[in-house]
């Protein structure tokens, strides 16, 4: 059958791959899982109760989880095929985000997952004039639980209603509205139809590596990013189109128990979470002790020395590294692992090679919101580390003058809903989208990314920086949780440093020095910031005079997205970073006394 809507995939998906389990989530305990037809007739019930609540084509409904879960994805498919709208929204933004979005939007319902998310909604819900309800997943005392939607539904006399609307929606209408969370101002909500996202999907297909002799039916993904954020939702319909069985995962703090029960053959992970997984794999073989550290760092040393990182192993050496270590690290992500697809942020060089070398391929690709999202992705065939992969054959990805991606194709954004002039400003006169990120495609036809254009600064002798290239780069050090390369406008540069808390809290006990036990204690000890500025002196051999990290300031508490210094997909928030540490970055620039 030809896909041209979102939910055409769930169409798709009961017509070539009917499956036992086509999603399954946790509850209390245990994974309760729904067949494709379960799927479809509890998608065509929430329809027709949608309808009888007054939706019409064009409404917008917002949902919101602090975990994705099979209700988000009946809620999805139910919402589109009759012309609404969904508004996914982060569940960690704030309040006044939730009011400004759902007025912007016009929201009509919203469906939240749980009561904390509830709470948040209704302490705002009585500035947003468009908001006629509200409705929970879990079940609330005093709060409207969404099986009334699905009660209303249950009488099929009006499915013919709902098919006359599913066949009357155009690939070209509004399927969704992302809100970005963007580092500065307010969200900008990108219109994406259905055209843009199915396109997408379709041209990413061939991307994702499929083993030979492994049934459909037996194929499984496990699901944990946020599926708000159009990375993870469109690879969601990716394994919806292809059929294979997408597990929730209950939350990041269960990541490990669900892997080893659902054994995935798909994950899709962004770089924080790989540096997370191999922090652990290195704590643990390095304070094993003995001969197993030994044989860990010996390991270690096999795998850098490996060079063709899509070879399996092939001499003595590194035959016995995979047996000894590497295959433990593939059994603690399951021991099914196909491929794991990374995108969001830069994922290191140094950590993916050695993935790859360890047997977990990672497939590192590109995108924003705006672009639905893949502008490029590696593939097992067409592999090179440090670059994000070939554009998408529908795509036509030119690079400016002044070193910036733009992008065109069917998969781009039609705009920022509600605001012309944005719009106006993102594309070319050419119809180019500009996607803000500067990058150059090689001679293989690998696309790379350098730097953000709009956080590339001069410092006060005219030198350009690109402090994303250098914080990658720093990021590296097992001392180094997060930083901020700052200068503009300024002689030199130096860096705000949040240190690793937990590794550095390890390296003081291992070294018999004092440095305090909180992250305020820690960061004023002077034999911790003197063992960190070993690490950026080591650093600054790898970078141009002019690009050298003069001083450094480590910062007294973890960077993240309650304190407003990440955004929720964990990028930096310059502007508000700098701003929290206004006195620490005028003490490196001597601007106060030390």
């Amino acid at each position: 059958m030809s896909i041209k809507r979102l939910f055409d995939f769930a169409q798709h998906a009961l017509v070539k791959y009917p499956q036992s389990t086509m999603y399954a989530t946790k509850y209390n305990g245990e994974w309760e899982k729904i067949s494709t037809q379960e799927f479809i007739n509890l998608g065509n019930k929430v329809s027709r109760g949608l309808l009888k609540l007054g939706i019409q084509p064009g409404d917008k409904i917002a949902i919101i989880t602090s975990a994705t879960r099979t209700e988000w994805a009946v809620m999805d498919y139910g919402i589109l095929q009759i012309g609404a709208v969904t508004v996914p929204v982060y569940p960690t933004i704030s309040a006044e985000d939730y009011e400004y979005i759902f007025n912007n939007a016009e929201v009509k319902y919203c469906f939240v997952s749980d009561k904390g998310l509830y709470d948040k909604v209704n302490s705002v819900k009585h500035k947003i004039s468009s908001l006629e309800g509200v409705f929970s997943f879990d079940e609330l005392d005093g709060v409207a639980n969404w099986q009334e939607i699905v009660d209303l539904g249950e009488n099929e006399s009006t499915q013919n209603e709902v098919e006359d609307l599913s066949n009357s929606i155009n690939e070209d209408d509004l399927a969704t509205l992302i809100y970005t969370s963007g580092t500065t101002g307010r969200p900008k909500g990108v219109m994406l139809t259905h055209k843009n996202i199915v396109s997408n999907v379709l041209a990413s297909d061939s991307r994702i590596p499929r083993k030979k002799g492994l049934s459909i039916e037996d194929t499984r993904a496990l699901s944990f990013l946020p599926i708000c954020h159009i990375f993870e939702r469109m690879i969601f319909y990716l394994f919806t189109y292809s059929g294979i069985s997408i597990y929730f995962a209950e939350s990041i703090e269960k990541m490990g128990e669900n892997i080893k029960e659902v054994k995935p053959h798909y994950m899709t992970v962004v770089p924080r979470l790989i540096e997370k997984v191999y922090d652990k794999i290195y704590d643990k073989g390095t304070s094993a002790g003995g001969l197993k550290s030994k044989i860990f760092l010996w390991a270690l040393g096999v795998n850098k020395a490996k060079k063709d990182i899509t070879k399996k192993p092939s001499s003595i050496s590194e035959i016995i590294a995979d047996k000894l270590v590497f295959k433990k690290w593939r059994e603690g992500l399951g021991g099914e692992l196909i491929t794991l697809v990374s995108g969001s942020a830069a994922l290191s060089e140094r950590l993916n090679r050695m993935f790859w070398n360890a047997g977990i391929p990672i497939l590192e690709g590109y995108g924003l919101t705006e672009t639905s999202p893949v502008i490029s992705v590696n593939s097992m065939d067409k592999m090179k580390v440090g670059t994000v992969g070939h554009p998408l054959n529908n795509l036509i990805v030119k690079i400016q003058e002044d070193g910036e991606i733009t992008v065109k194709g069917p998969s781009i954004t039609q705009g920022y809903f509600k605001n012309e002039e944005q719009t106006r400003e993102a594309f070319t006169e050419e119809g180019y989208f500009k996607t803000g990120d500067i990058g150059h495609i090689d001679a293989e036809g690998f696309l790379k990314i350098t730097d953000r254009k709009k956080e590339m600064f001069k410092t006060s002798g005219g030198k350009y920086i690109a402090p994303q290239v250098i914080e990658n780069l720093a990021k590296a050090s097992k001392f180094i949780e997060q930083i901020m390369v700052v200068g503009e406008g300024e002689k030199m540069p130096c860096a705000f440093v949040q240190p690793d808390f937990v590794f550095a809290g390890h390296w003081a006990e291992r070294k018999n020095i004092n440095i305090g036990k909180t992250p305020a204690e820690m960061a004023k000890s002077p034999e911790l910031k003197a063992r960190i500025e070993k690490e950026i002196d080591y650093l600054n051999t790898k970078l141009g005079h002019w690009e050298q990290i003069k001083k450094i300031e480590l910062t007294p508490e973890v960077w993240s997205i309650d304190l407003g210094l990440l955004t929720p997909t964990m990028k930096l928030k310059r502007k508000m970073v700098k701003e929290r540490y206004l006195n620490l970055y005028q003490k490196m620039y001597g601007k106060i006394d030390e």
